[in-house]
């Protein structure tokens, strides 16, 4: 063997089947402009600067990193439930209102995205109010959002067009709280915060129960005609005698059950006590709605003065813990 051959073998033994492919002697070169099947060959990619790939974790560690001059205050806060605010300019609306069980991890854990990012450097200081329990906290929460109108809070605001259905000779109707107490008023089904909703909600219990459009008055029947729906077996067939009306309005009936409002189960005010270690609090209720928290039953009393309307976001915090029973209740 020929020194030629002995390095070409002692090259091919190093690299092995990861070098780079040489062609056989007795293969012969395509033509220019064609590969080896006699097919154009695809023109030659120019030269291009690809961009550093960046590391998310390190950029948003880097823009998200809780402002110095609210870590102390963050830090001072009690590892117990109440409210905390973040205020921004003095004058200005607070920039958003929150509740937990833990006020100092709730409110350091406030860097979960950009915007949570760019809230914070926009607070000037932290400002809370210490409950006894997660229930002060939700209805403390509630109604300082109502009161204040923090600019980054939406879902809490007053609802001012408050609406249910209520069935009027069989038939749903929507009807408004500034009309009617929804506290004692019996026969409501779902809160709402329009009457589209009100009706969008109602057809959608329709669809899911085959009822009849036309029966529930969300649509004219034409004088012996049935309904489209029904064309399509998407209604029952109430319309058209398939079902009696009699058997629609039961299965209305069973299908509204599960969004009935439960009316105030009391003659009047009622305490719900809270306790966490030391601290006790008396969250005083009527009509669903809340009056305030005081510290011993005298107090409790005097806050009994104040209107109450019913409240939404009161009667959806309420309702499970007194109507439950895992409440501790004082008669007023």
């Amino acid at each position: 063997m020929s020194a030629e051959a002995r390095a070409r073998a002692a090259y091919a033994a190093a690299v092995g089947s990861s070098g780079p492919p040489r062609p056989t002697p007795a293969a012969r070169p395509p033509a220019p402009g064609k590969t080896a099947r006699g097919t154009a060959a695809p023109a030659a990619l120019p030269d291009m600067q690809l961009p550093r790939r960046r590391r998310p974790d390190f950029e948003q560690a880097r823009s998200h990193e809780y402002p110095d001059h609210l870590r102390e205050a963050a830090a001072a806060l009690p590892a117990a439930p109440g409210v905390y605010v973040f205020h921004g300019e003095e004058g200005d609306l607070p920039l958003y209102i929150g509740k937990s069980v833990n006020l100092r991890a709730r409110v350091l854990s406030h860097l979960r995205n950009p915007d949570e990012a760019r809230m914070l450097r926009q607070t000037r200081r932290i400002s809370h109010v210490r409950t006894a329990g997660e229930i002060g906290a939700l209805l403390l929460e509630a109604r300082l959002i109502k009161q204040q109108h923090p600019l980054l809070n939406q879902k809490l605001r007053r609802n001012r067009q408050l609406c249910s259905l209520r069935l009027r000779e069989g038939v749903p109707e929507v009807v408004y709280s500034k009309d009617i107490d929804f506290a004692t008023e019996p026969q409501l089904y779902g809160l709402y915060a329009s009457r589209h909703a009100a009706l969008e909600a109602l057809r959608a219990l329709a669809d899911a129960q085959r009822l009849c459009y036309g029966v529930l008055g969300l649509e004219k029947l034409a004088p012996g005609r049935a309904c489209f729906r029904a064309m399509l077996r998407q209604c029952a067939g109430a319309c058209r005698g398939d079902e009696s009306r009699q058997d629609h309005q039961a299965r209305l009936l069973g299908s509204l059950e599960a969004l009935r409002v439960a009316c105030w189960p009391y003659a009047g005010a009622v305490g719900l006590v809270e306790r966490d270690g030391a601290e006790r609090q008396i969250h005083v209720v009527r009509n669903w709605c809340y009056l305030g928290s005081v510290a011993d039953e005298a107090q409790a009393r005097a806050l009994d003065t104040v209107a109450a309307g019913f409240d939404a976001d009161g009667y959806k915090i309420l309702c499970r813990p007194i109507l439950g029973g895992t409440a501790e209740i004082i008669p007023l």
